[in-house]
């Protein structure tokens, strides 16, 4: 197959990408359109106005509001930075297929990894499991990186993925843990999309680390983000297990 037509294949696969979000889009704006907010949040947003200062409302409030954002933003640059590079890096170094690497990393990775985090942090805490599987993510990612068996690859691919982006499974939970029912909205949009904004740079980085060294590299690099992902969770996050919500 020559280089054009795989370029093609592969414009075609983003197409049905992008056509899968247009759709989820217009879903999740019908569903906003015809649904009615929870009393209990209406009667707490007339009590209470500015939802966004609710975030910086005291010393206590704001070392939470900034440990979520340095969680949200850790998660994000390490699920950006390596679910960009390492389909490709699966499929022109070890000939993997775009399908086969994803299925191994989505599904039988990430997808288990949120349901293994929500399970355990529920019954444990919120904290020791986050500070669990943010050691297991760096041990994985900089394990990963020293791979060079194609098999392995696979294998450790799909813990990585689980310990990488299992934390989503505890990260909404624990925003709307940690604000009233007046700012619990405001907090889940504004602090996971900082994460986002900061997550944004994560394949610029990668990339720029691969072209310079090497992916692997830049994969052994990018593990080392989660030290500042278990400092904010030992001395920013309070542990919230039980609290009821307000």
């Amino acid at each position: 197959m020559h280089a054009a037509e795989i370029q093609g294949l592969r414009r075609q696969k983003w197409r049905k990408h992008f056509t899968a979000c247009e759709i989820c889009g217009l879903v999740a704006f019908v569903v906003r359109r015809a649904l009615d907010e929870p009393e209990i949040f209406i009667k707490a947003r007339a009590k209470e106005k500015g939802s966004l200062r609710l975030l910086v409302k005291d010393e206590k409030r704001s070392r939470t509001s900034l440990g979520i954002a340095v969680l949200c933003s850790v998660q994000n640059f390490g699920y950006y930075g390596m679910m960009t590079w390492m389909p490709s890096y699966l499929e022109v170094r070890h000939g993997f297929s775009l399908t086969r690497s994803a299925t191994w990393t989505a599904i039988l990775g990430m997808a288990f990894g949120i349901w293994v985090f929500g399970q355990l942090a529920d019954r444990i805490g919120r904290k020791p499991i986050f500070i669990s599987f943010q050691i297991g993510a760096m041990i994985m990612v900089f394990l990963y990186s020293r791979l060079t068996s194609p098999n392995m690859l696979l294998w450790v691919g799909a813990i990585m993925g689980m310990f990488v982006n299992g934390k989503l499974g505890g990260i909404g939970a624990l925003i709307s843990e940690a604000y009233p029912t007046a700012a619990r909205a405001t907090a889940q949009n504004v602090l996971f999309n900082i994460g986002r904004a900061v997550g944004g740079l994560g394949p610029l980085a990668v990339g720029g680390l691969a072209a310079k060294y090497s992916f692997n590299a830049a994969i052994a690099l990018l593990a080392s983000i989660y030290i500042l992902d278990m400092i904010a969770t030992v001395f920013l996050i309070p542990e919230l297990k039980g609290k009821e919500l307000g």
